[in-house]
């Protein structure tokens, strides 16, 4: 946001991209319970799971009916879980948020997408443990052309460099988890870390790299160090073991937006001590 410039659209963005994340955040929740399952997150219409009754269109407005319902159901009164209202409103405040820290630039809409995704993903990933093909996969497209679209800069200077090391980023990332899928089923007979956090590795080094060297070093280093403190205390309070299996994609993605924020930073503090 610059307050200099009397033409900075930003301000008028922030609410409007946060209203819009409390809509998306609705779907995401759609999605979240659907795709793990097989289902489609286009039909049949929403409908209360203890009663069946499709939920009217005046029951399904973000945040707003939840708490008019109390959060009820209208028709059977059974209860609707509290995540729906926090996921709506976590959605909209992470847009506005990066709306407040980009800006009105290209990288916006890549930047909104990525967030979608960090909060869809990490969801799904604490349910069921598994990151979806359906949704990382085309992803991975989608994060390429919205990158692009970033660095063509319309109306601007053009940076293909940085187009340039997203691919290579990505490629990165992507072998390094690869790797580490392979070690780790050598070493838990199986288990460990999975094909979905590789290919979601692909994104996240696509992102990171966009934005620079620094950024994706720390950000793929952030993810072990957010996982591993989580781990750590998780194992201290007595609720996860040795052998715990513990969803490495939620730390996957905070890594990313540490790196996306202040790796630059944080890399260019830690070269400059040698």
């Amino acid at each position: 946001m610059d307050p200099t410039n009397p033409y900075d659209l930003t301000p008028v963005l922030i609410p409007i991209l946060g209203v819009l994340g409390l809509v998306v955040g609705s779907f995401l929740n759609v999605v979240a319970w659907r795709v793990p399952r097989g289902e489609s997150v286009v039909s049949p219409p929403s409908a209360c799971p203890s009663c069946g009754h499709h939920i009217r269109s005046w029951d399904n407005i973000p945040v707003v009916s939840w708490l008019v319902l109390r959060g009820r159901c209208r028709d059977c009164g059974a209860a609707i879980s509290p995540r729906y209202l926090v996921v709506e409103l976590v959605t909209g405040l992470a847009f506005a948020t990066v709306t407040f820290w980009v800006g009105a630039s290209w990288a916006l809409p890549a930047l909104l997408v990525l967030a979608a995704l960090t909060v869809v993903l990490t969801v799904i990933d604490l349910d069921v443990h598994r990151l979806p093909d359906a949704i990382v996969l085309p992803s991975i497209p989608v994060t390429f052309a919205l990158l692009a679209l970033a660095s063509w800069n319309p109306g601007g200077e053009a940076d293909w460099g940085a187009l340039l090391r997203a691919l290579v980023g990505a490629a990165a990332l992507g072998l390094f988890y690869t790797v580490l899928v392979v070690v780790s089923a050598i070493v838990y007979a199986g288990g460990g870390m999975g094909w979905g956090d590789a290919k979601l590795a692909v994104v996240l080094g696509a992102y990171l790299a966009w934005v620079g060297w620094g950024a994706l070093v720390v950000g793929a280093f952030g993810a072990f160090v957010v996982g591993g403190v989580f781990s750590v205390v998780l194992m201290a309070v007595g609720r996860a073991g040795r052998r715990s299996q513990i969803p490495f994609g939620p730390w996957m993605l905070a890594g990313a937006w540490i790196g996306l924020v202040v790796g630059e930073r944080l890399w260019a503090a830690y070269t400059g001590t040698f």
